[in-house]
């Protein structure tokens, strides 16, 4: 009984009180077809050092040891050790929404210097710490661009995380938002004839990734230029942030909708991860989430208070700018305190680890198999198209400790055997001569069974 909420006396009291004998009367009106007459099949209680042992025994389970060559929106960067031992701080991790200033000092001046410092980041003079993640901040910010402009439509660019782009897709279902999407050229970058021709009066703005889901880095401020000249928005998503060390920020958008994971959030299996919306200051009072400002109280001591934050956020829902008013601070303090252990010099170094192995690894691959949109510059992924199915050679590479890219006939059938390949700076060179080595045995070993089969068909 230690963890039930009701002891037998408190329930016979309640059933007294209902007029009922006995709890069977209670579920009486629920057809007999619909109750359960057995107990749960669920193991019998054990005791806490048997829990221990068993979730011991799971973990060993887990891909601890092995390489991932996996990236696609989610991406296996060291983390310093400092960051979870900072975190696990009581005044932290105990934290809730900081509605008041006057207890909440230290996790407001945090994601007051988290937005500093991501503005510092995107080129941008405002940011938030408040979006679930990636696409949800994409999807936040279109909805965001909607309200400035007074337009309906908006245009996607094919290259986005095909993820991102079904989240949208939800939002826009009951918001009146029609979506068209734009494909990509051979190149892999959106094609910006087709892009012209989409945009319309209409048309709200374009959404766009860069570096894009293939890893390759977009012409954003041609695409800027097409969006302007039609007074429609650019909304920029970047979905590995590490590329802002090297990659130029896309100074040029309206919007940035940035997922932060890379910076200090661990992979996790799926979350939570940091959202971030950042925007020029003139849109500020339509951004949706928490912002914090810097302020002096009566003495002329530096203060920091949520600002810009309405009620609507939080009870009048019909008027809200956003059905997303959560406090993401203990994530956004982990990449507060990432980017302040590596800082502008580190960071840098960090994103050139990152493109000379994913630069090295293409090379590599490319003797093997076909490196598609091998013309345009990318940073740490990059696409590559192999006789096999992928899945296959992926289950191989399980056997090697190492987890393979991610098969993207699922999302971009007309690719065929393509899939998506990372390389942080978690990868060695050893590492990625093994897998590119294993890709090259596949390949030999499918020549060598087509040559077969032509010379018996000869």
């Amino acid at each position: 009984m230690r963890y039930l909420p009701k002891s037998p006396a408190d329930r016979e009291a309640m059933l007294q009180a209902l007029g009922l004998g006995s709890v069977d009367e209670l579920f009486a009106p629920i057809p007999a077809e619909y109750r359960l007459n057995r107990d749960l099949k669920v193991p019998r209680q054990m005791a806490e050092s048997e829990i221990i042992d068993y979730f011991r025994q799971r973990s060993r389970e887990n891909a601890e040891g092995y390489t991932s060559f996996l990236g696609a929106g989610a991406y296996a960067h060291y983390r310093p050790v400092i960051i979870d031992a900072l975190i696990s701080r009581g005044e932290f991790l105990t934290a809730y929404t900081p509605y008041q200033a006057e207890i909440s000092q230290g996790t407001l001046q945090s994601i007051f210097e988290f937005q500093t410092m991501i503005c510092e980041l995107t080129g941008m003079e405002v940011a938030n710490a408040s979006m679930y993640d990636g696409s949800t901040a994409a999807a936040e910010a279109v909805m965001m661009a909607v309200r400035l402009t007074g337009r309906r439509s908006v245009v996607v660019a094919r290259s986005l995380h095909p993820e991102y782009r079904e989240v949208l897709a939800t939002y826009a279902t009951h918001q009146g938002m029609p979506l068209s999407t734009v494909s990509f050229a051979g190149d892999g970058r959106v094609n910006l004839k087709e892009m012209e021709k989409s945009i319309s009066p209409e048309t709200a703005c374009v959404l766009m990734q860069s570096p894009n889901f293939f890893g390759t880095i977009e012409e954003v401020a041609a695409i800027a230029e097409l969006a302007h000249n039609h007074g429609a928005m650019l909304v920029v998503s970047i979905a590995e942030a590490v590329s802002l060390g090297i990659v130029e920020p896309p100074r040029e958008a309206d919007i940035i909708a940035m997922e932060a994971q890379s910076l200090g959030v661990p992979v996790g299996f799926g979350g939570p991860y940091c959202g971030v919306i950042a925007t020029r200051e003139k849109f500020v009072r339509q951004m949706p989430g928490r912002l914090v400002g810097q302020t002096v109280d009566k003495q002329g001591r530096r203060g920091f208070v949520l600002t810009l934050a309405t009620r609507e956020q939080h009870i009048r829902r019909e008027k809200a700018t956003s059905n997303i008013c959560t406090n993401q601070a203990l994530i956004a303090l982990m990449v507060n305190i990432f980017m302040n252990v590596y800082g502008k010099v580190g960071l840098k170094e960090l994103a050139k680890q990152n493109l000379a192995k994913a630069a090295y690894a293409a090379t590599q691959f490319g003797k093997y198999g076909t490196l598609l949109f091998a013309g345009a510059p990318r940073f740490n992924e990059f696409v590559v198209q192999t006789s096999e199915d992928p899945h296959a050679i992926n289950n191989r590479l399980l056997g090697h400790k190492m987890i393979g890219g991610l098969p993207l006939a699922k999302f971009y059938p007309e690719l065929g055997n393509a899939a998506l390949w990372c390389c942080t700076e978690t990868a060695t060179r050893g590492a990625i001569d093994t897998a590119a080595g294993l890709v090259a045995e596949s390949e030999r070993s499918l020549r060598s069974a087509r040559e077969e089969a032509e010379e018996v068909a000869r």
